[in-house]
């Protein structure tokens, strides 16, 4: 039996997580169709084919336990304007929520870039983790290049581990066919009271 992990929509101040659906797609493409020179190392399809074909891999990916996909909702615009997800979901054999997951997939339009959505949707998804779900890790990972989403992931308290290299095919445009080395950090649940404090700080 699938054990397919359901999340309520996770809602703060500036941003409201919700699970992915079809209905989104079409808000997605105009969220994607901003700027898009930031997202030279990460995959956001342009247009309405390629993002209802992501979109309906990701339900798919969902639907067997592999991932939990999310939109991420301005609540002062009141329109999406990126998506996030959990994945690399970890479970002990017999029980339902993971030991451990990994947040990644994230992408945000280039208006709501620079703002505090992206540190306030990181703590609303450690939270969901660490508080509800009682991970002990959560990863975080970007291509090692990406020197711009490094200096982020560090920026939330989280611990770089190293390198791992040609780890997973590349999301550069061009380089389909090619691995990357991926940055490796992690966040465990000893230092979420601590993380969780410099996170609201931010905010604040």
């Amino acid at each position: 039996m699938v054990n397919k992990l359901i999340v309520d929509a996770l809602i703060g101040r500036h941003v409201r997580l919700e699970p992915l659906s079809n209905a989104h797609v079409d808000s997605l493409v105009r969220a994607s169709s901003e700027d898009r020179a930031s997202y030279g190392f990460t995959k956001v399809p342009q247009g309405a084919t390629a993002m209802g074909i992501h979109v309906g891999a990701l339900l798919g990916e969902h639907e067997s336990g592999e991932t939990v996909p999310l939109v991420q909702i301005d609540l002062q615009r009141s329109r999406v304007v990126g998506m996030t997800r959990y994945l690399t979901l970890r479970t002990r054999p017999g029980e339902t929520t993971p030991y451990a997951v990994e947040i990644g997939g994230t992408w945000l339009s280039a208006s709501a870039q620079r703002s505090p959505i992206n540190t306030e949707a990181k703590y609303l998804l450690l939270r969901q983790a660490f508080e509800d779900w009682r991970v002990t890790r959560v990863d975080l990972k970007t291509d090692n290049r990406n020197e711009q989403s490094k200096v982020a992931i560090a920026r939330l308290g989280a611990t770089f581990e190293g390198v791992l290299r040609h780890w997973q095919p590349s999301l550069v445009v061009g380089e389909e066919a090619m691995y990357r080395d991926s940055a490796m950090f992690s966040i465990i649940d000893t230092e979420w009271t601590m993380v969780a404090s410099h996170l609201r700080a931010l905010m604040d």
